[in-house]
């Protein structure tokens, strides 16, 4: 479930610019405060019991390797595309479309010879693994992003062949994962669907300039430049634990970016700024960079 408390109200361009300054500051101080509250007043995870799906099989330089493919309700859906749609956005922009996973720990098992490997099970969300039994487009996507969230998360590198195991949903035994009790804030309608005469660009979404600085050692601060724009209507914002996407329903602009620093997602807050046509961005760390 997206944060509605994500993106603020847009700052009146009739404020000074020093009022405008002190308003961000103490939308960054708050965000803060808030979130040394949520370290002691919220659990972070809650425990999830995937259901099995499909086996695949593979291997690595460590030997053979097993990916259970599981579904939970648990797990939030991906947006909700026709396949054609899922095609453009991914010809324009790889990274423009998101599957949500649980990618669990891996665990020593036998295989069917008695011989050792090692197995992972992800999760994805149950609507969508049915959806996804239909469609060999959609199950080779989820395979093909699984084994990379996996060879990041864990630095494998997996054989890019494998195979559906037949009669086998799984190998082994699926354990319960952990994961955030309250989901980081997905991208988020923030204003109306823009319509047949809205403006869109020729050429696709242009990726905005960024800039980072850490205002605090536990604070991080961008700055994100949108100078086609002058409001925050339709404006959209992902914020993972280290990762950012920002876009608009005009398409007019698109930035996803890999930040390396673990943000408290729940907690960071956002505010255009009219004057400077700027979305200010105010994300508290959950670790204090060394």
């Amino acid at each position: 479930m997206a944060d509605s408390k994500l993106l603020v109200p847009e700052l009146n361009e009739a404020e000074t610019m020093g009022a405008e300054t002190a308003r961000f500051e103490e939308l960054l101080l708050q965000a803060s405060k808030e979130l040394q509250q949520a370290q002691t007043s919220r659990p972070e995870s809650t425990q999830i019991q995937p259901q099995p799906g499909f086996c695949i099989k593979t291997n690595s330089s460590q030997g053979k390797v097993f990916i259970n493919i599981c579904h939970s309700p648990s797990i939030p859906p991906p947006a909700d595309v026709t396949e054609d749609e899922l095609l453009q956005m991914l010809e324009e922009d790889q990274a423009a479309f998101r599957i949500p996973m649980s990618l669990g720990e891996p665990h020593a098992e036998l295989d069917a010879k008695g011989q050792g490997c090692t197995a992972y099970d992800v999760a994805v969300n149950s609507d969508f693994y049915r959806r996804m039994q239909n469609s060999d487009f959609l199950r080779e996507l989820v395979i093909t992003i699984a084994r990379e969230g996996l060879e990041d998360k864990y630095s494998l590198q997996l054989n890019p062949e494998w195979r559906i195991l037949k009669n086998r949903p799984f190998l082994g035994s699926i354990s319960q994962q952990n994961i955030r009790s309250k989901q980081r804030p997905q991208i988020q309608e923030l204003g109306n669907l823009c319509t047949a005469d809205s403006p869109r660009p020729e050429e696709g979404p242009e990726k905005p300039h960024l800039n980072l600085w850490l205002e605090a050692p536990d604070l991080l601060l961008a700055e994100i430049d949108l100078p086609k724009l002058d409001g925050a209507l339709g404006l959209s914002l992902e914020i993972g634990e280290n990762h950012l996407v920002m876009g608009d329903h005009q398409q007019l602009y698109h930035l996803d970016t890999y930040i390396p620093l673990r943000i408290n997602s729940e907690e960071s807050k956002a505010a255009f700024h009219r004057k400077r046509r700027q979305l200010m961005v105010a994300m508290p760390l959950l670790s204090v960079p060394s």
